[in-house]
């Protein structure tokens, strides 16, 4: 019975050298760091002082897409007026730019 079943070898088989591994998952982690995570926290800090920044009279447009004219800000929100009569609280993380003066007049 035993001379029709072979035994089964592996061919060429070899324990990967694991310094490859490792300097491989550490050049992924730098890809993954200078092509994703670094430019995602820079723009969080730009967005975080550009928060910090308003105040009264900035023309802003919010992540809505509302545009509208400062005109009294507090810790967490900011009132912003967007026509004549027409006045609106919102959340200043809400703020996506400081459009140059004017933008809101023109509009």
């Amino acid at each position: 019975m035993d001379f029709f079943i072979q035994s089964a070898y592996a061919q060429g088989a070899q324990q990967g050298d694991s310094t490859s591994f490792i300097i491989m998952m550490v050049l992924m982690f730098g890809a993954f760091y200078f092509l994703l995570i670094r430019p995602q926290q820079k723009k969080a800090k730009a967005h975080t002082e550009l928060v910090a920044g308003l105040k009264a009279g900035d023309e802003i447009l919010t992540a809505g897409g509302v545009l509208g004219k400062i005109s009294a800000v507090s810790e967490l929100y900011a009132v912003v007026q967007i026509s004549e009569n027409t006045e609106i609280k919102i959340q200043k993380a809400s703020v996506s730019v400081v459009v140059p003066k004017g933008t809101y007049d023109e509009a």
